[in-house]
């Protein structure tokens, strides 16, 4: 009997879910997505939140990513949603309005759990970076398969300016870059990043990496691999569910591989403070 996770993924322009066969990440169900609330506020987000968890029917722990820092549940940053969000327990606030424990972390992090486990850095050592490419930048770090949580190194400065109003997939739209030129900023950004971290692999996500081919091979300067995601986008909803999963285990078969993770609220439970993990 397949092992399922409901797993959510809050982006800036929808928000998707599904239920998530833990055994290989695939969807158990077809992906339901409502579009983003405008203006995005806790409230307003909780409700769609909600909606996603009563189309599916889902009576166990959800796992919900947010996209910025978050601690023990609690929105950190807001750099690219409302910053109404600033301190809000959001873990809790989603608790309360689906009545479901949840797990909430932050969506690269989601996303990189499940490269990790089941995606272009399974199996891979030392020092593995995912970049979301999207509205924003978002980044996961790991160590030897070890996340080190939030990140955030789309804000790193470069010429005075976050690298990601230059070198998102948002700001490739934006300023109408074509692929060459927007591989440039990418391969500046990479650059400076390998330069502080000096990964031996880039895994680069986001719905813009089903484009790969257009601008990976142009990218220069980097010594470390460059690869795709191979969950592209749906990798955040894949690594939701993991860390829900891990922080709940009573509630799903045992797991066949090693233990994910995350911090989060889990109702009115106790929350499980630290870092995450994703297996190799």
């Amino acid at each position: 009997m397949a092992r399922e996770m409901l797993g959510i993924d809050i982006g800036g322009s929808g928000i998707k879910g599904a239920p998530v066969d833990l055994s290989g990440g695939a969807f158990a169900r077809e992906r339901f997505r409502i579009d983003t609330p405008r203006p995005a506020k806790p409230k307003a987000v909780a409700k769609v939140i909600a909606e996603i968890v009563d189309h599916f029917g889902w009576d166990g722990p959800v796992g919900v990513t947010y996209p910025g820092v978050v601690i023990d549940g609690v929105a950190m940053s807001a750099a690219n949603v409302s910053r109404h969000w600033l301190g809000v327990d959001a873990a809790a606030l989603f608790a309360d309005v689906t009545g479901r424990p949840v797990t909430l972390l932050n969506d690269a992090d989601a996303a990189g759990i499940a490269e990790m486990r089941l995606g272009a850095g399974r199996d891979r050592p030392g020092t593995v970076v995912l970049l979301t490419l999207g509205t924003g930048i978002g980044s996961a770090l790991f160590t030897d398969g070890v996340l080190v949580p939030n990140t955030e190194f789309g804000h790193i400065q470069i010429g005075g300016k976050d690298a990601e109003l230059r070198a998102s997939a948002k700001a490739r739209t934006e300023h109408d870059l074509g692929w060459a030129k927007w591989a440039r900023r990418l391969s500046e950004y990479m650059a400076h990043l390998e330069a502080l971290i000096s990964p031996s692999l880039i895994i680069v996500g986001g719905g813009v990496s089903r484009k790969s081919e257009h601008f990976l091979p142009l990218i220069e300067g980097v010594r470390a691999e460059i690869v795709p995601a191979r969950l592209v986008n749906n990798a955040g909803i894949v690594g939701a569910a993991m860390a829900a999963a891990a922080a709940h285990p009573a509630e799903t078969a045992r797991p066949a591989a090693p233990e994910v993770r995350a911090s989060g609220a889990t109702g009115g439970q106790q929350r499980e403070p630290g870092t995450a993990e994703a297996a190799r």
